[in-house]
């Protein structure tokens, strides 16, 4: 609710002063809705976020000028006469315009009359400067200073509830007379000292007429006139004799559960009490209902409207089975959250238990259905972990993602060290606990932005329902998206910078003058926290640790990080210098050069060959998926590109939206638009289009939740949030309130939308992607006959392309068994490539078909439907052929005979393409480290802040620079030595 009480004493104090300088009180006239720009101090900005988080930084308008109006509206500090703010109450429909008057008629103020709402979503009327005046409604009298004796005509007894137009409410204080000791006195700008600790409420009801109190709370009421308010500078209400007390003492206008032991003749029963305080009790119900519908749902046998049955999966994928109650289950949880939301009152417990609903009936429901481990490369990277768990070495000749080995070691030493044997329900439940953890630096992320309670909690649904890519299992990729939210997290949190700016415009230059104004926009984030040196030495040690591990678990993510950092320290959003970048920079090189050969040594063109392909690569990762699919399957991907566009859509509106009303998200745009930088390097497979929707998804939700709830939040009395909106230039646009109400139905709207799209774009590939037990069991028989060695082909239909194989493969035994692919046409009866393959390989070579490969043919490549049971029938018929393992999955077969004298050959030595060393190394490796020390010395000191150390940093800086140089010259030599040899 907006603060009334603070408003209507600041008018009262301003009419008193009015008439004391000798001046009439202006005409009450309904304030004009020119156009004018958003404007609130550090406190309407800060207010529905955490208190621990409100720390400085007024923001202010951007266009036509600037303005700081105050918590309670009083202008302070106005700079323009044409600005005008809309407070608006998101406890009921009620808007206050308040236009902050110019700094020069502050000497003589005046006495704006203010009026209650005469009904929903109509605006209090508010005197502008300079009207004519005009009679003002029933003024209550001035009450004297205290005296011992007081006649009964200067504080009349107050009248029963009943007459309210002729009641005069309990009064404060003049403005001029004294405070009587101990008495909490009103700051000069209009907030409350720290000593008033009396709420509005309480004020309410102990001085309002009870008509005008149910006015002020539930607005839908119909409109009563409004008894004369008592004026003032300090809340001291009227004696009241004990005989009337009764009859003028208010009660809340909302009914209090609960209301006490004792209850009085005629107070409402339990189930009204009950039905009162349904907006507490029944979202959290809900919630809880939907979960349980959910669980049953998926788990009950397969019957009508109930059960999966996973046999009957199309090409839509898993949508294709789901029961209809299940969708029901999340509609149900998703309407919840909204429920919640829409009450206006951070309730953060709730609504973290509630995405951790929307969660688990989203990215859970593989896992809770699904009797193994879906997706084949967390089968391939849980081998990787056990190899080194077991070996304590990694193999970076066996593949590129052991020179980054830094998630493999640490997930082998703990599982490992937990005596895990089987990793298959760590597999299963990870994409779930991923996204578990996502959430919590997003949240902390979303914090530290200036926005309203609804839009920070909405963009944290978005960042659920959207995430679709599927890089959260278990991979050092999804383990680093951890790294890199907790990354920007601190960055934002404790490193942050909200300084807009303070100079004139330029006088000529029409660029110049954009980039001004642009720079005059309020900050879209808060300050960073206050922290001491040594806690800013600890959190900068801090980000330093989550870029190294980065850095040696993944190729890509350093760079992200990299250039968000840059980018917050160039647009100003960051404390930290460019010292900071060149270190980090310094250290990506130096891992890729000296750790990272065997990826790089001989490959230069596959490394640096996609640089500035930015449309080819767009086009590989986009039009190129739809070429030859299915047409069920197509549909699919055509979903995936949709939630892309809409997203981004979404937040080119949000940007928009928050620009009209003055505010700059530099740090959102920022992280929208360093990932997409990365299209101009490489193809990374054909799957750099998927890391960049991945990096770019946390701001992209932040702004697209800005086009549902661009407002900013306001300050008020109670426990409920205000928001700020500008002035309508046409009467013929909905009012705030109902653009309000509008804007959450849109957006409960789209959630239902995008989390039927959700299930359709994540699990559309899950008739080839999900692992069946069949197929797990005949991969054991593998690794149960693979010594010394063994040889496994799968099916391709293109030989030497680089396909990951659906099959559960590499689980274990890396180094025993080998890998390699078998062509397969779309002609069922064609067995001459694997036939080919079998017979150029030594002996205990097989060959597997199973459901999976069959399924990922038929859907990405076009062959005909039901060619792997064709094919298995072939390969069962085939005199050169035997089958050795079967099951309803999957089946292996081998070569009925190979050539007399043929052996086992011993497993294949994994080739170390790296530890080449040139004539430079060592000088480079000890630029490198003085480079290193020096740099992160530097930045060390500059958190120190003091004036002696000024000059030593910058003895360091030039000293890191130099060091920085020699080891970059010895990094150019390494490259053109080893590539060329």
């Amino acid at each position: 609710m907006v603060n009334v009480r603070q408003r209507t004493g600041d008018a009262a104090r301003r009419g008193e002063a009015a008439k004391a300088a000798g001046h009439e009180p202006d005409k009450d006239t309904t304030s004009d809705t020119t156009s004018g720009s958003l404007s609130g101090t550090a406190s309407d900005i800060a207010s529905g976020i955490p208190s621990d988080t409100a720390s400085g930084g007024a923001s202010r308008g951007a266009s036509g000028g600037a303005s700081e109006t105050a918590v309670d509206g009083s202008p302070e500090d106005v700079r323009d006469d044409d600005t005008q703010v809309i407070l608006l109450n998101l406890s009921d429909d009620s808007v206050t315009q308040v236009i902050p008057l110019p700094v020069a008629s502050r000497a003589e103020p005046v006495a704006p009359a203010v009026q209650p709402p005469a009904a929903p979503d109509t605006p209090i009327r508010v005197t502008k400067p300079g009207a004519a005046p005009a009679k003002a409604p029933a003024k209550p009298a001035k009450p004297p200073a205290p005296e011992p004796a007081e006649s009964p005509e200067a504080a009349p007894a107050p009248e029963p509830a009943g007459s309210a137009p002729d009641a005069k409410p309990a009064t404060k204080p003049a403005s001029g007379a004294d405070p009587e000791p101990g008495s909490p006195r009103e700051t000069g700008s209009g907030r409350r000292s720290d000593a008033d600790s009396m709420s509005d409420l309480e004020w309410y009801e102990a001085t309002a007429p009870r008509r005008y109190v149910r006015q002020v709370l539930a607005t839908r009421e119909a409109p009563e006139p409004e008894t004369a308010r008592g004026t003032g500078q300090d809340r001291e209400p009227a004696k009241e004799s004990p005989a009337k007390e009764s009859s003028v003492k208010v009660a809340p206008a909302r009914a209090r559960a609960g209301g006490g032991a004792s209850r009085p003749a005629g107070a409402p029963s339990l189930v009204a009490r009950l039905a009162s305080s349904a907006s507490a009790w029944l979202p959290p119900l809900l919630t809880v209902e939907g979960l349980v519908m959910y669980v049953l749902a998926m788990r009950v046998p397969y019957g009508p409207m109930r059960g999966v049955d996973l046999d009957k999966i199309d090409g839509l994928g898993l949508i294709s089975v789901l029961p209809v109650t299940a969708f029901a289950a999340i509609a149900l949880i998703i309407v919840s959250f909204f429920v919640t939301l829409t009450q206006n009152t951070d309730r953060k417990g709730l609504l973290l238990l509630q995405l951790g609903a929307v969660t688990f009936t989203l990215h859970g429901a593989a896992a809770l259905i699904e009797p193994e481990p879906r997706f084949h490369t967390a089968w391939v990277h849980a081998g990787f972990a056990e190899y080194i768990g077991r070996a304590g070495e990694a193999l970076p000749g066996l593949d590129a993602r052991f020179a980054w080995p830094g998630f493999f070691a640490l997930f082998g030493f703990v599982l490992r060290a937990a005596g895990v044997d089987d990793p298959s329900f760590v597999l299963q439940w990870t994409p779930f606990l991923s996204n578990l953890l996502y959430l919590l630096p997003f949240v902390l992320i979303l914090r530290q932005l200036v926005a309203t309670t609804r839009a920070r909690w909405f963009a944290a649904l978005l960042f659920i329902l959207v995430q679709w890519i599927g890089q959260d299992y278990f991979s050092p990729q999804g383990f680093t998206y951890a790294l890199y939210l907790v990354f920007i997290a601190i960055l934002m949190r404790w490193f942050g910078r909200a300084e807009p700016r303070t100079a004139p415009l330029p006088a000529k230059g029409f660029l110049r003058r954009l980039i001004a104004r642009l720079d005059r926009l309020a900050p879209g984030e808060l300050p960073a926290r206050p922290t001491t040196v040594t806690d800013r030495v600890v959190l900068l040690t801090l980000v330093v640790g989550l870029f190294v591990a980065t850095t040696a678990t993944h190729q890509i993510t350093p760079f992200m990080m990299l250039g968000a950092l840059t980018g917050l320290i160039l647009l100003r959003r960051s404390t930290l210098s460019l010292a900071l970048p060149v270190f980090f920079g310094l250290i990506v090189i130096a891992w890729i050069n000296y750790q990272a050969t065997p990826f790089w040594s001989g490959r230069i063109d596959q490394l640096f060959g996609g640089i500035g392909r930015i449309f080819s690569t767009f086009q590989e990762n986009t039009g190129d998926r739809l070429a030859g699919t299915d047409p069920q399957h197509a549909i699919v991907l055509q979903v995936r590109l949709a939630i892309c566009g809409v997203i981004l859509a979404f937040a080119a509106t949000g940007l928009l939206r928050r620009l009209r009303r003055g505010v700059g998200d530099r740090s959102a745009l920022v992280l929208l638009c360093v990932p997409v930088l990365a299209l101009g390097l490489q193809s990374y497979g054909g799957e750099i289009g998927l890391r960049v929707y991945m990096f770019a998804l946390p701001a992209a939700c932040i702004l697209g939740a800005y086009a549902f709830f661009p407002n900013l939040p306001a300050h008020t009395a109670d426990a409920r949030e205000g928001e700020t909106v500008p002035i309508r230039r046409r009467s013929l646009r909905p009012s705030p309130g109902t653009t309000r109400k509008i804007s959450a139905v849109l957006a409960a709207g789209t959630a239902l939308v995008l989390a039927v799209a959700f299930l359709l774009a994540r699990f559309g590939n899950e008739k080839f992607e999900r692992v069946t037990t069949g197929e797990a069991a005949a991969m054991d028989y593998v690794y149960a006959h693979d010594r010394p060695s063994a040889r496994l082909l799968y099916l391709v239909p293109v030989i030497g392309e680089e396909v990951t194989p659906t099959i559960p493969w590499r689980e274990r035994d890396i180094d025993r068994v080998e890998y390699d692919q078998a062509l397969v046409t779309k002609n069922a009866e064609d067995l001459s490539g694997v036939l080919t393959a079998l017979r150029s390989k030594a002996a205990n070579t097989f060959v597997i078909i199973s459901r999976g490969q069959a399924a990922y043919l038929e859907l990405n490549h076009g062959f005909p439907v039901n060619w792997g049971t064709r094919f298995r029938a072939a390969l069962d018929a085939s005199t050169s052929l035997k089958r050795v393992y079967s099951n309803a999955d999957a089946a292996i077969y081998t070569l009925r005979s190979y050539p007399r004298g043929a052996e086992i050959p011993p497993p294949t030595a994994m080739t170390l393409v790296g530890d080449r060393s040139t004539p430079w190394t060592p000088l480079g490796l000890v630029a490198l480290a003085l480079a290193v020390a020096t740099l992160f010395a530097a930045e060390l000191a500059r958190l120190r802040g003091a004036e002696r150390t000024s000059r030593g940093r910058r003895r360091l800086v030039v000293v890191g620079l130099l060091m920085t140089a020699a080891a970059l010259a010895v990094v150019v030599e390494r490259f053109l030595t080893l590539t060329s040899t």
